[in-house]
């Protein structure tokens, strides 16, 4: 007599696979915690500089250093860490779709994306005084998602080159330490060569903050805005394309 093998749908697979990665990252919360305070450090003490280069300044830098250490720091190093421990190649061999394994974490990263934007527009609140319309908040939420898709298709795309999750761990530190970096000074306006200054606004750094302080103030909107939301979702792309076709579900 032949045994009926039941296919779980696929709400009842993703419901599983999200409850289960939510778990993780509640075990892991002392992270997350350590990702969501670097922005709100930088809400804090950059509060003298609210008057100088105004609310959107401040928000737009602390939500796009969170962003670069949700993609580079959390999903790297935890998609390297899953892959090492044989995690994806139990799951390949289950009877789940493959795409349900990488969506659900996706959409636990981008809860964590809107989270981390929430966490922002409180602290600058209630630390600068900051307020803004619902509209412009709105705007905002989707500009941080978009911005926060660059660096999560990055983190793939490091994670699908480079199979050892120590060389992982390292190489995304270096290269978020470089985008604090050049982030950091370039917005200072401690450059002066004009050449150098245009080059770092269209990195993914410069782009991204621009449709976010675009998005807080949206008087800001400009052509060079549009095509950086342009050249944002050119990075995506790429990063993705590239992660996807590098990406091994397991180091052996």
């Amino acid at each position: 007599m032949e045994m009926e093998i039941s296919i779980p749908k696929t709400s009842a697979v993703m419901a599983a696979l999200l409850r289960a990665d939510f778990t993780t990252i509640w075990r892991n919360r002392r992270s997350v915690i350590m990702v969501l305070l670097v922005p709100v450090i930088i809400v804090f003490s950059w509060r003298g500089l609210v008057p100088i280069t105004g609310g959107a300044f401040v928000l737009s830098n602390a939500i796009t250093l969170g962003l670069i250490a949700i993609g580079l720091m959390g999903y790297t190093n935890s998609i390297a860490r899953d892959r090492d421990k044989g995690v994806f190649q139990r799951l390949r061999v289950s009877p789940l779709p493959l795409w349900t394994i990488m969506a659900s974490r996706l959409i636990v990263q981008l809860t964590l994306i809107l989270m981390l934007t929430l966490v922002v527009f409180i602290s600058g609140y209630n630390f600068d005084q900051i307020s803004m319309p619902l509209s412009k908040y709105a705007l905002t939420f989707l500009s941080a998602i978009i911005g926060g898709a660059v660096y999560l298709s990055l983190g793939q795309a490091i994670v699908g080159r480079i199979q050892n999750p120590e060389t992982v761990n390292s190489t995304s530190r270096l290269i978020y330490l470089a985008f604090i970096i050049v982030g950091t000074i370039g917005e200072s306006g401690l450059i002066k060569n004009e050449s150098l200054k245009e080059g770092i606004k269209w990195t993914p750094y410069g782009t991204v903050n621009d449709i976010l302080q675009a998005s807080l103030d949206t008087s800001k909107w400009s052509n060079h805005t549009s095509v950086a939301l342009l050249l944002t979702i050119g990075y995506t792309a790429v990063f993705a394309t590239l992660g996807i076709k590098w990406f091994k579900w397991s180091t052996r």
